[in-house]
Order: structure tokens, then C-alpha cells, then sequence
């Protein structure tokens, strides 16, 4: 491996760390993140003329370390020499000792958190979390949710001078702040897989690469926080909802639904770890949806789903967390379990939910049922609604093909 290429590897995996350990010294996101590219540059001088070192992930911490430290102390020097002539300044905290290396992981968390900090709008939390903690380019960032690179930018740097302005501090927060950081952490972990696990828009189905970062973070999150069962419940959801990544789409790309997918195409090693995570998950809203996850991933068949279940399930999770999304899902489950006749009202009476009025899976489900019920002309028209409020491409194709497959609209008896 070229040298050039070890210290690209090695930044890729180590830059959250870097990048945390920092920021313990200097207290500030935005000049840390600054501190770890300069160490960046200075292997990326060093390595090709002198050699990969022995440990390199420990000489890009070391030499990001000595840096922030100069920093501080040049900050302090200048204080002092302003004081001098009888100026002030803000007091500049005294460089700490590097912490030992069994402290970086404290560090690691304490970026998280701070990434994640509410003062900060979900598409900021989102865009600074990829940036700082899973190491991905503004331009990787742009692609996965398709914007545009300088809105990213914008938004990374907007955080980080937020972050700065409201003195977030570089901690874990404790009691009832840290349950409120805490929801906030999982909320952006969750959307970041979801995002990769369900594109709102563009061509593709699936964007492995998100799902690969949210799934990667949760793990991190549950290593870092191994007393938190919420943690667990999420880690859970996500290794049962990776597991069936193979199986959700066709050779060409297209969208393989639940009862079609070939289910020895799941990956039972993370079955078997969103099993394990389950076990130390508790009763929160992700516990819940992991608990949903596993009874689809202990199915064998699509016909042995244990639907009632997963109806009771949801029933719970509409207690914890109530919603119309959560109340859809529960109808979805009812017409396994006791036939499409019984949730139509349910879903009926979303139809009504404001926050449903452009969400394309209504109609989808509502299509589902009637044509369960034999009423194809009513079946067509809402897959064809379904498939016009979709941004999804491979989502509408998809659609539209279950409305033609239904013909057109029969005419009326006795005409």
C-alpha cells in the first residue's frame, strides 16, 4: 500500500477520534477539526519521504494532540501579554494533559453528543454527525441525500459556529439532559439508516453506504453506552433491518416487497447480533420496533409471521410513541392477522391525519387492502395517487406496475 493511500485509510477510520481527542484539549469543533486536517497534511508530507510508521493511527493522534496543545499555549501566551498592558480577554483553559489512550473513547462519545446537540436543526445534527463522526466528504454527504455540496457546507459550518456561539461544552450530559441528548443522538442515527435503507428520492432503492454509517454508529453508540437498553433497542432495529439489505431488491435494482423476498438470502450473522442486542434492549420505542423486526426475522416463511404479535406490538409502540406512521403500521399488521377487511377502517380514518396528506404509503396500503378485497378498479386509482406523490424512482415504478396489473376500471354493472 502506497503511502499516500495508508494515511487516506487510516484518517478515513481514525479522523472521529482524532478529531474528538482534540477537541478535549481546544473546546472548539470547528478549530479541531481544522488541527486534525493539518496533522493530515503533515503525513501525507512525511509518510511518502520517511516511511508509514509503526503505529500510525497513534502518529496522527500524537501529532494532531501537540498541535491543539501549541495552540492553547500560544492563546495563553497572548492573554498574558494583552493583561500585560491592561487588557483582557477571555480566559483560555489551560491545556489539559493529553489523556491517556483509554480515554479516547470517552472523547469519542462526548463528539457524538456534542454533534448532536439540540440547539442544532435535525439536517445540521445529520450533516455534522456524517462529517465529524463517520468521516464522510461534504461531497459523499451531498450525494446521499441529494443536495447540493455548498448547502452541506453551509450546514457543517453553520453548526459548528452555533455550537461555538452557545458554548455547547464538549461533555456527556448527565440526568435529565443527557435522556434529552440521548433522543437526540438515536433520532440522528436513525435517520441516517433509514435514509440509506429507504431513499426519499432518486433512482435507487437502497443506499448501502448510509446503512453501512448508521449501522456502524449505532454499534459505536452501544459499545460506548453499554448500560443504556434504548441504545441496545436501536442497535437491535438496525442489525435485524441490514440483515435483509440482499433481499429488498431485483438483479436490475427494483424493489422486492416483504412476502416475495427470498428469505435465504438474509443475513443471519446480523440476525443473530440484532438477537444478542434485543436481549439487552428494554421497553422504548426502539426496543419495540427492534422487537417487530425480530418476529419478521424469526419467520422462516412470510406465512409463519406471527402477525398478532406484531399488531400488539405496534399497539404498545402507539402508547410510547404516538403517531399516524405508527397507527398505518399497525393496520398494515391487523389485515395480516385478522384480514384487510378489519383495518380498511383504520386506515380510513388516517386518511383524515394531516401529517398523511403527502405521505405516498397511505395510498399504497390502502391500494394493498382493496385489492386484497377484490375491488381492483378503487386499488388501481390509489397505487396510481401513491405513485404520483412519491419522489422514489424505483418506488413508482413499482407502483404504477401493480396499478396496470390490475387493468383498467371495469364498466359499471348493467350498462
Amino acid at each position: 500500500m502506497s503511502a499516500a493511500r495508508a494515511v487516506e485509510t487510516v484518517f478515513r477510520i481514525e479522523s472521529a477520534r482524532i478529531i474528538a481527542g482534540v477537541t478535549r484539549i481546544v473546546r472548539d469543533i470547528g478549530i479541531a477539526e481544522e488541527i486534525a486536517q493539518d496533522a493530515l497534511v503533515a503525513a501525507l508530507e512525511q509518510w511518502p519521504r520517511d516511511g508509514i510508521p509503526d503505529r500510525p493511527a497513534a502518529w496522527l493522534m500524537a501529532t494532531a494532540r501537540h498541535r491543539a496543545v501549541d495552540l492553547v499555549r500560544r492563546k495563553e501566551t497572548y492573554a498574558r501579554k494583552l493583561a500585560e498592558v491592561g487588557r483582557t480577554l477571555e480566559d483560555v483553559p489551560p491545556p489539559p494533559e493529553p489523556p491517556e489512550p483509554d480515554d479516547i473513547d470517552d472523547d469519542l462519545l462526548r463528539l457524538v453528543f456534542t454533534a448532536c446537540h439540540p440547539v442544532l436543526g435535525t439536517d445540521a445534527r445529520i450533516a455534522l454527525t456524517l462529517r465529524l463522526v463517520a468521516g464522510l466528504t461534504t461531497h459523499e454527504i451531498a450525494r446521499a441525500f441529494l443536495t447540493s455540496e455548498p448547502t452541506v457546507a453551509q450546514r457543517v459550518v453553520r453548526a459548528k459556529r452555533t455550537l461555538a456561539k452557545a458554548g455547547v461544552p464538549f461533555e456527556v450530559p448527565r440526568g435529565a439532559d443527557r435522556e434529552q441528548r440521548l433522543s437526540s443522538v438515536l433520532e440522528v442515527i436513525y435517520l441516517v439508516f433509514n435514509e440509506g435503507y429507504s431513499a426519499t428520492a432518486g433512482d435507487d432503492l437502497l443506499r448501502p453506504a448510509l446503512c453501512e454509517d448508521g449501522l456502524r454508529l449505532a454499534r459505536v453508540l452501544a459499545a460506548l453506552m453499554p448500560d443504556e437498553p434504548e441504545v441496545h433497542g436501536l442497535a437491535a432495529l438496525l442489525e435485524f433491518q441490514a440483515s435483509r439489505t440482499a433481499a429488498r431488491t431485483g438483479p436490475d435494482g427494483e424493489p422486492v416487497l416483504l412476502a416475495d423476498q427470498n428469505r435465504a438470502r438474509w443475513n443471519r450473522l446480523l440476525i443473530r447480533r440484532g438477537i444478542a442486542s434485543l436481549h439487552r434492549a428494554g421497553s422504548g420505542p426502539y426496543a419495540l420496533q427492534a422487537a417487530i423486526a425480530g418476529c419478521h426475522a424469526a419467520a422462516v416463511r412470510y406465512e409463519d409471521t406471527d402477525w398478532r404479535t406484531i399488531a400488539a406490538l405496534y399497539g404498545r409502540l402507539a402508547e410510547l410513541l404516538p403517531s399516524p406512521v405508527v397507527e398505518l403500521n399497525r393496520a398494515v399488521a391487523v389485515s395480516m392477522a385478522e384480514g384487510p377487511a378489519a383495518a380498511l377502517p383504520l386506515v380510513d380514518a388516517l386518511a383524515r391525519e394531516p401529517a398523511l396528506r403527502s405521505y405516498h404509503l397511505l395510498p399504497s396500503v390502502r391500494g394493498d387492502l382493496l385489492e386484497r378485497l377484490g375491488r381492483a378498479p378503487e386499488a388501481r386509482a390509489e397505487f396510481e395517487r401513491a405513485a404520483a406523490l412519491t419522489r422514489n424512482t424505483r418506488e413508482r415504478d413499482l407502483l404504477l406496475a401493480r396499478a396496470a396489473a390490475l387493468g383498467k376500471e371495469s364498466p359499471a354493472q348493467g350498462d
